[in-house]
């Protein structure tokens, strides 16, 4: 199974999971009169209009290269991510702290507590169920690393968007599940609006997370180490280059990979034998890194690089 459908199918488990979940917590919420309930509820139509948002993302990236997207719409994935994050601080996390912060001033007793206990529990099995098969599928994607590091260097943040949307809701239904049982046991009606205010803090640290990591990748993040050592010690091991200047590389989309690179050629090498180098070059490169779409080789001595001001013209190839 490819990556793009691993990730497909945790989006629609995820979609479908929250979906149900959040029809079940507005009903409870309905019933029993509970803040943390009713945050619960809207935290998780917020993860559910999250994965359509993820969806209509990988989708509208597929779009080919145009006129005005010359490189293509891949980084609409990485757009629609920093979108996920901004709707969960903005929706999920202001009205459950303002929901909260008013239960808090405003206290009401909770009716028909048990049916809270019953929602939570189930919704617990079914976030449950999706955060295994997101982390299952993302310990398959992210290899021998360490999984922030994972994370960090992850090309396709819709995986662990989800990961990190499901890890704080169980997070919230336990928070959750706490405050209305110590609101039933104690009598301090205010304890419910306190757990809801505390979802609403995890819900925004979880977005400024998401968007952090989002960042690099929506400005222009480079490949991966490993890839451009690779392509470094591949370009060196021509003949008629007698330098490499820079190779530089900027993720177009998880699966797009850009390379530019500026060289120092041999003084007397013809330009015939240039061409044929280049379409190697370029031949080898994509062959090596499928990921690599398009790649852009410049002729120009070491000094013209480091040149103030110096913006080299580069030749597709």
């Amino acid at each position: 199974m490819s990556q793009e459908n691993a990730t497909l199918k945790v989006i629609l488990a995820a979609l479908i999971g929250n979906f149900l979940v959040a029809v079940t917590k507005f009903i409870a919420a309905t019933l029993t009169g509970s803040s943390a309930m009713f945050s619960e509820a809207i935290h998780s139509v917020v993860d559910t209009s999250n994965q359509v948002l993820l969806l209509w993302g990988i989708k509208a990236s597929k779009k080919p290269a145009d006129k005005d997207f010359p490189f293509g719409h891949g980084k609409e994935v990485y757009f629609w991510n920093f979108i996920v994050a901004i709707m969960i601080f903005a929706v999920g996390a202001v009205m459950s702290i303002y929901e909260g912060v008013h239960h808090i001033m405003h206290p009401e007793p909770i009716a028909n507590a048990y049916i809270n206990y019953i929602v939570l529990c189930i919704a617990l099995v079914f976030e449950g169920c999706v955060f295994f098969f997101a982390l299952r599928e993302f310990k398959k994607s992210k290899g021998d690393l360490g999984y922030f590091n994972a994370v960090q260097r992850s090309k396709d943040p819709s995986m662990f968007v989800v990961l990190f949307e499901d890890s704080a809701a169980m997070l919230g239904l336990m928070i959750a599940l706490i405050g209305v049982a110590l609101t039933e046991y104690t009598g301090m009606l205010w304890i419910d609006g306190l757990a809801s205010v505390l979802i609403g803090l995890v819900l925004a640290f979880t977005a400024l997370w998401l968007a952090v990591e989002t960042k690099g990748l929506l400005i222009g993040e480079a490949a991966e180490p490993e890839v451009v050592t690779d392509i470094h010690s591949l370009v060196g091991d021509y003949a008629g280059i007698e330098k490499i200047n820079e190779v530089l590389t900027m993720h177009m989309g998880p699966d797009y990979i850009l390379v530019n690179l500026s060289v120092d050629v041999v003084n007397n090498l013809r330009a015939g034998d240039l061409e044929t180098a280049i379409a190697q070059l370029d031949r080898q490169i994509k062959e090596r890194h499928p990921r690599v779409k398009r790649v852009f080789i410049e002729a120009e001595a070491a000094p013209a690089v480091k040149a103030a001001g110096d913006t080299p013209k580069a030749k597709p190839s």
